[in-house]
């Protein structure tokens, strides 16, 4: 009989490890795990993050006249700032910081689209009024002016560097169509009209590594066409031979249908330097971030108000806030969500100048995420409450000043370690009405030894009295005449209080403020307890809105006169020491327990009636009454009789 070695009949024997294999499938029933897959590494990721914004706070925010809503940067270190009231203004970045270079009132009213050539020396701005601006960004100087013969929708320059012709292309806000014209022989006749959409485009953005444009319409269509021709991507001749600049045939092998799917529309589209992937941020409060040439989702980020309740109550470390912050910023995030597009920017996602993070704007901050692990790495400005960021544009490379020589293109780990040392990598952000832009770089800011000294929050516009007041970090001025009442105006019938200026100056030039602005005009008696108080101030109608007029909180005065000894004191609501806000309640009962924790700014003198009237009304069981008692206005008045 022959060795097993020299048995050549059947299988081979298995191999030595194999019997304890075989013991584990014989004990196990089911279908087998599948095995773990490899966690994704990117590799260098140090190296990148440090030529990347660090800072937890901004350094440094100037001012518009009016409500910043865009923010652009260009590959020629120039930035450029619009608001609604109709005024663009470049500024060049430094070796350190930012120089103001230029304005004009581009519009007669709001500016609603800006765009920048890919090559960094064009820019433009659209209006509702039919109106089109364009700029010569190395030179600031207007060239061109357009009238259109329809409303613009938005824009995007769709031509490379070198080409003759600088196409820009302006979508038509009430149809599908999209206008083509060169920008350079200031016709206002269109070179051509794109019809690939039904419905008016919402976005759309230019690839020029691929000739490519990508646009989403208002049903949630997204198509990808060539800025050449203006019809489906043909091959790439350009090296000789027939490279496909897609890797689809058919929609129907993409995810291009994800957004008529889900039945939301994107806000805002932004493509990656490489132009290899895209981001949209959302309606349905969703980041989707797709690969260009196989047009597949690589990545889709919930920041959903749901969302952001989960990963509250998680309690991780980087995105935990403290409750009543946490409430404050749910309802500035209802309020912007549900606010017209017109009086603020829209929310983007943008790549870093690699392609492997993607920074965007939620309620903690602006985030910055790995997309290869697919981890947040960082959380820019969680610590800036009253300041809900929006439009992102974010500079990276290294100025040299007025000779405009910088990093371009991609960087290399080489390239990265060369300019670790002379980099100011610094993000660009607009806030959901604020007139300002911030600054978020590696250095955070410091306080000023000299209390004179200007602090991060640059005054280049003249300010309103109140940020003069919030700038000083004091209360009005003594000799600063304050009203000593105000007349409340309800649907219940007229109440007047006597105010007290001198005791806390800060709080009465708050109340007086906001009532001449009309902020408590409409606004709902929200908490209502028989036999304690009535509540109101808050423009949200639920006790989780509002803000002071420096638009954050500013801290109590309790003075050792004012107290809550009586039946109508007029007091400041707040959620703990130092959050005094809009709300204000008024006492139908003596309170001694809220002494020096609530501040006393008034008392009723006339229409106490009134107040327990509003008392008396039918609540549910959060104490809301079931009809609506509102404030119709507030006249503050200089005296009133005791």
């Amino acid at each position: 009989m022959a060795d097993v070695e020299d048995d050549t009949v059947g299988p081979p024997p298995p191999p030595e490890d194999a019997e304890q294999d075989q013991g584990e499938q014989d004990t196990d029933v089911g279908p087998s795990m599948p095995k773990p897959k490899k966690r994704k590494v990117l590799e260098f990721e140090q190296q990148y993050l440090e030529v990347l914004p660090s800072a937890a706070m901004y350094e440094r925010s100037y001012m518009h006249r009016d409500t910043v809503n865009n923010v652009a940067v260009t590959c020629t270190d120039f930035i450029i700032t619009t608001s609604i009231d109709g005024f663009i203004k470049f500024w060049k970045k430094q070796p350190r910081g930012i120089e103001f270079v230029k304005q004009y009132r581009a519009h007669v009213g709001a500016v609603d689209g800006l765009a920048v050539s890919f090559d960094g020396t064009l820019c433009m701005t659209l209006s509702r009024d039919r109106t089109v601006k364009i700029f010569d960004v190395l030179n600031f100087d207007l060239i061109v002016m357009m009238r259109l013969t329809f409303t613009p929708g938005c824009a995007a320059w769709i031509y490379k560097k070198g080409e003759a012709k600088a196409r820009l292309a302006i979508s038509d806000l009430n149809s599908g169509k999209v206008h083509v014209y060169d920008a350079r022989d200031g016709s206002d006749k269109a070179l051509a009209e794109v019809e690939v959409h039904r419905a008016p485009v919402a976005a759309m953005r230019y690839c020029a590594p691929l000739d490519l444009v990508v646009s989403t319409d208002t049903k949630g269509m997204i198509e990808m066409w060539c800025g050449t021709s203006y019809g489906h991507p043909q091959p790439d001749t350009s090296s000789g031979q027939a490279v496909p600049r897609l890797a689809w045939s058919s929609k129907l092998d993409t995810d291009l249908f994800d957004l008529a799917k889900a039945k939301t529309v994107a806000k805002s589209l932004e493509v990656s330097r490489d132009g290899q992937q895209f981001a949209m941020v959302c309606a349905d409060k969703r980041v989707r971030v797709f690969a260009t040439r196989t047009a597949k989702l690589r990545r889709v980020y919930d920041e959903s108000p749901d969302a952001a309740n989960e990963v509250q109550r998680s309690g991780a470390e980087m995105f935990q806030l403290e409750d009543i912050d946490f409430g404050r910023r749910m309802a500035v995030e209802r309020e912007l969500w549900n606010s017209a597009e017109e009086t603020h920017g829209p929310p983007n996602a943008i790549f870093d100048e690699s392609g492997n993070f993607l920074f965007y704007a939620t309620l903690l901050g602006v985030k910055v995420v790995n997309l290869t692990t697919n981890k947040v790495v960082r959380v820019l400005g969680k610590v800036e409450n009253s300041e809900r960021f929006l439009t992102l544009a974010l500079y990276q490379g290294a100025s040299r000043g007025k000779s405009g020589a910088r990093l371009r293109g991609l960087p290399t780990v080489e390239q990265v370690e060369k300019l670790l040392g002379a980099s100011d990598p610094t993000l660009f952000a607009c806030a959901f009405r604020k007139q300002r832009f911030y600054m978020f770089t590696q250095t955070e800011p410091t306080e000023p030894e000299d209390p004179a000294a200007p602090g991060r929050d640059v005054f280049n516009e003249k300010p309103a009295l109140e940020d003069l007041i919030a700038a000083e970090g004091g209360a009005a001025q003594p000799g600063h005449s304050l009203p000593h009442g105000a007349r409340i105006h309800t649907t219940k019938g007229d109440i007047v209080v006597k105010l007290f200026p001198d005791e806390c100056p800060r709080t009465i030039e708050n109340f007086t403020t906001h009532s001449r602005n009309g902020y408590y005009d409409g606004v709902l008696f929200h908490r209502v307890i028989k036999n304690f108080m009535i509540q109101t101030g808050d423009p949200l109608g639920d006790g989780t809105g509002g803000e002071s007029i420096w638009g954050g909180e500013f801290e109590d005065e309790f003075h050792k006169a004012l107290r809550h000894d009586r039946p109508g004191i007029l007091s400041m609501a707040n959620a703990g020491p130092g959050t005094n806000g809009s709300q204000f309640f008024i006492t139908t009962v003596p309170t001694p327990w809220l002494d020096n924790k609530h501040t006393v700014f008034g008392r009723v003198i006339k229409g106490m009636d009134v107040v327990l009237a509003i008392e008396k009304t039918r609540c549910n069981k959060d104490d809301k009454p079931l009809e609506d008692i509102k404030i119709l206005n507030i006249v503050p008045v200089e005296t009133v009789e005791d």
